[in-house]
């Protein structure tokens, strides 16, 4: 007894056929199933007169196709990419085997002559990550979550604004929220000094890698590897843990699900559509909200520090950026000349370097060893004036910072200038 190995296709054509020889159906009907031609519906009865359901086994099968690469190629490709390019995907894979190899192949080419050698896998059968569950901490104060969530809060009554959210690990419960126009380190330096007043030092903020909290620059090799916000937290013993992924932080991010639903509406019922009368209705807010999800910690002990003598805030949450002071008394910092006054304090420091305070309410103080140093600003604006009078003591300052600033006349502000309220976005320093 034969078998054969017929494709459905094949076996509905023998079915018709068998209709047509009994007499069933006509040959006209059979072309209509069969969608061919009456001629060919003839040519297919003949082969099965003759040699059975066997003539309709399609003669093709089992046999190379004839736009198939030779096995040869295949094997040279194959070899290269696990020596080489295992970890690659098919379409940069195949890019490399054409720009280093010369070997011209199709990417769906590539991609099924690597899943039939186990290179790689279908994105259907890749395991997707697991993310279990973590018990909470013991303490409130022993772990802070932070996050920034950028949303319509106000919906098309105001301007697209970001909720910072300060979440405690232990019981789910709001600790501070603010909302600000956009995520950056000047809004994170009032928010956690907010904090602090209000609960005292937490053992650790617990953040995504944002540049404000991480800095995420490859290869980056100058400073300390802090951030200006993560030199703050040093300062006042506080640590600072990035996630590597928001799943592991899903406390604040369930919370800013949950906030992006019952906020919004909330101030819509109370009419809110700015930023500062957002800020004045979270308060009472955030007691509602905790008296319904605040969950009670394993422990009662309550890890937060108080503030010493020695923690300053109005230092510690301001960014900082040293400078060197030219032989005329001068620095520059954001496209500003700053001139020291001369006295017995700032002419040793020439060629000395000192440190600029950039406080978020907009001050600045340049401090050496921890003295402030008195000075006044040569602003570039002032350029504009042509005929401006500038005093005969200042005039060799003004004259050396011209001679430098018209050198990069057509710059534009500084990338690294911090971030103000009011400013331009292209302004704003973010990390």
């Amino acid at each position: 007894m034969t078998v054969l190995s017929m494709s459905r296709a094949e076996i509905d054509r023998v079915h018709v056929l068998r209709d047509v020889v009994a007499e069933r159906i006509s040959v006209r009907e059979a072309s209509q199933l069969l969608r061919v031609t009456r001629r060919q519906v003839f040519r297919l009865l003949q082969a099965y007169h003759s040699r059975g359901p066997s003539a309709l086994v399609s003669t093709r099968r089992g046999r190379p196709s004839n736009r198939s690469y030779p096995a040869a190629l295949r094997t040279e490709a194959l070899a290269l990419i696990k020596a080489t390019y295992a970890d690659f995907g098919p379409t940069l894979a195949c890019e490399k085997l054409s720009e280093r190899h010369g070997i011209h192949l199709g990417v769906e080419t590539v991609r099924r002559w690597m899943l039939a050698d186990g290179i790689c896998q279908d994105r259907k059968q890749r395991l997707k990550p697991v993310h279990q569950p973590r018990y909470r901490r013991d303490c409130i104060g022993e772990l802070v979550q932070i996050d920034g969530s950028e949303h319509w809060w106000f919906e098309d009554r105001g301007p697209q604004c970001t909720l910072l959210v300060f979440i405690d690990d232990a019981t789910s419960r709001l600790m501070h929220l603010r909302f600000v126009p956009t995520e950056s380190t000047f809004d994170y330096f009032e928010a956690t000094r907010a904090y602090l007043e209000r609960y005292g030092k937490p053992v650790a903020f617990y953040s995504d890698k944002h540049a404000t909290f991480r800095v995420n620059k490859v290869g980056a090799t100058g400073g300390d590897g802090m951030t200006q916000f993560g030199r703050a937290l040093h300062q006042l013993n506080i640590d600072i843990i990035c996630a590597n992924v928001p799943q592991a932080k899903g406390r604040v991010e369930r919370a800013n699900g949950t906030l992006q639903d019952r906020l919004v509406k909330e101030m819509r019922l109370a009419g809110i559509s700015t930023i500062e009368a957002g800020n004045a209705f979270l308060p009472a807010f955030m007691v509602d909200f905790n008296q319904r999800f605040a969950k009670v910690p394993f422990s009662d002990k309550d890890l937060h520090r108080p503030l010493g003598e020695n923690d300053h805030l109005d230092d510690s949450l301001a960014w900082k950026e040293e400078r060197t002071v030219s032989q005329n008394l001068t620095l520059q910092y954001d496209q500003v000349l700053f001139i020291l006054e001369p006295n017995e304090i700032t002419r040793p420091l020439a060629r000395q370097r000192v440190q600029v305070y950039d406080y978020p309410d907009g001050r600045f103080a340049i401090k050496h060893q921890g003295i402030e140093l008195p000075y006044k600003i040569f602003d570039r604006r002032q350029q504009v004036d042509q005929a401006a009078i500038v005093e005969n003591k200042r005039l060799g300052p003004v004259l050396a910072y011209i001679a430098e600033r018209q050198k990069e006349l057509d710059m534009s502000r500084s990338r690294k200038a911090p971030r103000r309220r009011g400013q331009a976005k292209s302004l704003f320093k973010v990390g």
